[in-house]
């Protein structure tokens, strides 16, 4: 047996279970839970979360905290707005057709109130550790909210959390990268790893601060500029968008455009693709935004839910919409290599769009997740734990872009996302009354 099918065989029993229907059912079950609880105030607030993301910051240098509120939602954004986005809605459709998209559009409606308890949380609970930065997370929010007899629980996700961390944000980032460079320009994978852990390593090397000065930068940029070149496309095919959403629809609920030709598997890939993009219950996000200059966890927690609503129904659907209005799912292409496809066929040669998007949302996703992973680190092992954890986290950028086979990058991508979900999802539920009192003596005035 080679050690693609050891893995493949050690991973598929695990997968089954970590996103088996119990899963599902408690992100589903958290998600609505939480969005009754608060009466709807995410999705009301939506507008209000937008002002607040817009206005100009109004942090002061004493305020506790690491990096500005604008800054925590675009580490976290470079975070969520990365391969799932163009090769997981792609990976989506392929397996379990269009319908699938539908079910990714509900798991983050839900996911928009998970984003936000979350956030709250992570603010609520934060700690400052021996160097002086500002952390926060699961973790910290199960350890401090659920006290000392459930540290057991908060040590799982960080190890979890960890893990995870090599798999969504890293090697499946680099793996696709690598995949659409040597497909559109011909670069051998090992030398796209290369590159692309030199860059990395230059910026996690400044810790938070640094990884939140370089987002910042890049993110609002690719996120418009991936959505305008989608627009364009759709303008190009305009006569068969309707169409394209029709088929969103008429799939979500037969099992008839699924691989297997089952409504399970439509579902599961839904929000499978979802969480794996929005990232909404993993409790990946609040890490993040627990290093915000604020003193107030609802404000922060309001722009944190934004995140959500920007990847999957934004950036996700536009992805979508261009696959599904070009036609090119009848070259049964998957991953990448079907978005990349789908904008040729729109307009010959805006190919290099995606390419260069898949980069750009890889790169930043790397970054983001680099602290996730090493403030998990951090909570298991201490700070002596962050420079071997960066050092391992560059190596890992090389050898996830010469992993050989797609299937089994992505099948363990999901497996430790759903080992990671659990903790956090149990802690948010019974914490959810926290969320609630903390919302509601909050003035939504400003």
């Amino acid at each position: 047996m080679g050690v693609e099918e050891l893995i493949k065989s050690i991973n598929d029993p695990i997968n089954n279970f970590a996103w088996g229907w119990p899963t599902v059912l408690l992100i589903s079950a958290t998600g609505i839970l939480l969005m009754l609880r608060l009466s709807f105030m995410p999705i009301r607030r939506l507008g209000y979360g937008f002002r607040l993301m817009l206005k100009p910051t109004t942090a002061k240098e004493d305020d506790a905290g690491d990096v500005s509120p604008f800054q925590a939602l675009m580490t976290s954004l470079s975070a969520t707005i990365g391969t799932g986005n163009i090769a997981g809605v792609a990976g989506a459709i392929f397996v379990g057709g269009p319908g699938a998209v539908f079910w990714m559009w509900v798991v983050a409606f839900f996911g928009i109130a998970t984003k936000y308890a979350e956030a709250v949380l992570a603010v609520h609970y934060r700690e400052v550790d021996p160097l002086g930065n500002h952390v926060g997370g699961p973790m910290y929010y199960i350890r401090n909210g659920l006290g000392p007899n459930w540290r057991w629980l908060g040590i799982l996700f960080a190890l979890f959390g960890m893990l995870a961390a090599f798999g969504i944000g890293n090697g499946v980032q680099s793996f696709e990268v690598a995949s659409a460079l040597v497909g559109t320009l011909g670069i051998p994978n090992f030398v796209t790893g290369v590159v692309l852990a030199v860059l990395v390593f230059l910026v996690i090397i400044g810790g938070v601060k640094r990884i939140a000065q370089v987002t910042s930068a890049l993110v609002p940029f690719m996120a418009v500029a991936y959505v305008l070149a989608c627009v364009i496309i759709l303008l190009s095919q305009v006569s068969a968008v309707p169409g394209a959403f029709g088929s969103i629809f008429a799939n979500a609920f037969t099992g008839q455009a699924a691989a297997t030709g089952t409504l399970t598997q439509v579902i599961l890939t839904g929000f499978q693709r979802g969480i794996f993009s929005n990232e909404a219950g993993l409790g990946s996000a609040p890490i993040a935004h627990a290093a915000a200059k604020t003193t107030e966890p609802v404000r922060q927690g309001t722009i944190a839910m934004l995140g959500t609503f920007i990847d999957t129904i934004v950036v996700c659907t536009m992805t979508a919409l261009v696959i599904l209005s070009t036609g090119a799912m009848d070259e049964k292409l998957s991953g990448s290599n079907l978005s990349i496809a789908s904008f040729d066929a729109g307009i010959a040669g805006s190919g290099g769009v995606v390419t260069a998007g898949l980069i750009l949302f890889a790169l930043t996703t790397i970054l983001g997740w680099s602290f996730y992973g090493e403030k998990c680190a951090e909570f298991l092992l201490g700070v002596k734990a962050i420079t071997p954890f960066r050092l391992v986290w560059v190596a890992v950028v090389v050898i996830g872009c010469v992993a050989g086979d797609r299937g089994i990058v992505w099948g363990v991508a999901d497996t430790l996302n759903g080992l990671m979900a659990i903790p956090n999802l149990i802690a948010l539920v019974l914490l959810s009354g926290t969320v609630y009192k903390l919302t509601r003596d909050y003035a939504f005035s400003e």
